[in-house]
């Protein structure tokens, strides 16, 4: 029998990164101010906690890449894994929803699909990129797939998945306000920019394994960038998932004058004019901020011999040249990732006034390719089918 409007409904939500716990926090505080009647459980952040969200494991702990990485939390991480088929089992919610995470959330739809409970996978694997064969798995457990991406509705469609287009949850982030001069310097002012200053901002990563690889390089290309150029300025922009103590106490020793900033990423984003930034969701941030930036990614070198191995088929890792479908902005992979060539790159952008408005123009046009405005709204209109 069908629950009545005015019941609670319980959901159990997979939030098991950075990204993924915003867009769910968001879908959280859509229900609330709706006035729905849900109650969620399950993985995510201390924003959704806050928000009355159930944790039973947190995506500051949880989100970590690539074989070794996992298997130095496989304790925590089975831990957790156990605990939601557990509470699954015992609560039955109404509806499973997933976000991205693919080898554990896959893994746990198949075991939560013994129990007969509805499965919605929001943020899609890139199957689009590498291991392609968990189309198959997919189809078969996934009741319905909401992409944010326009060009996976297709890829999923013509292989026979349930599959809406929702558009992509950082559109709704941004704030106009943020591209307007006045705002901007006033902003800047508060951690000493000065107008036509030039400030660099450094995004490592929102993952603690993102850290370990990438802090030390930035820190690095920064030094060099600075010895050449002492009038550059450099900004430490701190990913939701750290507090400022957490990054600052994993520094190395460096000598150039750094700006910390802890804020929304847009709006961190906003205050600066070039960005080093890692691989992920951060890079579709910077450009639907119209920021010129060089793409990095460092892994365990075993984990980087395996990504090699599967990601076929794709020109690009960096989501925005994805949405593009072009090299807008440069990619520099493991090797490549070293401070001289990241140093280069960035020089590149900043030492050309043509070149830099040339690709501020092209990443203009991400704002058109991710669809529009609302995707927490339809998420929320897809889920309620299954709901209520």
């Amino acid at each position: 029998m069908a629950q009545s409007k005015t019941e609670t409904a319980e959901i159990l939500i997979v939030a098991g990164e950075a990204s993924s716990a915003l867009y769910a926090r968001r879908l959280l505080e859509y229900w609330k101010n709706s006035g729905s009647q849900i109650k969620a459980f399950g993985i995510g952040s201390r924003e959704m906690e806050a928000l009355g969200f159930e944790i039973v494991g947190r995506s500051e702990d949880l989100a970590v890449v690539g074989l070794v990485e996992v298997l130095k939390h496989y304790g925590q991480i089975r831990a957790v894994y156990k605990r939601l088929i557990e509470l699954a089992q015992e609560r039955k919610p109404r509806a499973i929803l997933l976000l991205d995470y693919p080898d554990f959330n896959l893994r746990l739809a198949r075991d939560l699909k013994k129990l007969g409970l509805p499965i919605v996978y929001y943020i899609s694997p890139q199957v689009w990129a590498w291991r392609k064969s968990r189309i198959h798995q997919i189809k078969e457990l996934v009741d319905k797939m909401l992409v944010v991406l326009p060009f996976e509705e297709a890829f999923y469609r013509d292989s026979g998945v349930n599959v809406e287009f929702v558009g992509h949850p950082l559109l709704d982030e941004i704030n106009p306000e943020l591209f307007e001069t006045q705002h901007r310097e006033w902003e800047r002012a508060k951690f000493g920019l000065r107008p036509g200053e030039i400030c660099i901002g450094l995004m490592p990563g929102s993952r603690n394994s993102e850290l370990d690889h990438h802090l030390a390089i930035q820190i690095e290309t920064a030094e060099q960038m600075h010895t050449a150029d002492p009038k550059l300025k450099f900004a430490l922009l701190i990913a939701p998932t750290f507090s400022l103590e957490q990054v600052r106490a994993r520094l190395p020793n460096y000598t150039v004058p750094l700006i910390f900033i802890k804020e929304e990423p847009m709006k961190m984003v906003s205050m600066v004019d070039v960005v080093l930034c890692a691989s992920g969701t951060a890079t579709l941030v910077v450009g639907l901020m119209k920021k010129p930036m060089v793409i990095m990614y460092k892994m365990n070198a075993l984990t980087a011999w395996l990504a090699r191995i599967f990601v076929k088929g794709t020109a690009h890792f960096g989501l925005i040249n994805l949405v593009l479908g072009r090299r807008v902005v440069s990619e520099m992979f493991q090797d490549q990732a070293t401070p001289e060539l990241l140093a280069a790159e960035l020089n590149k952008l900043i030492g050309d006034k043509k070149h830099y408005s040339e690709v501020e123009q092209e990443l203009g046009q991400a704002h058109e390719r991710l669809g529009r405005k609302g995707a927490t709204m339809r998420v929320a209109a897809a889920l309620k089918d299954y709901l209520f």
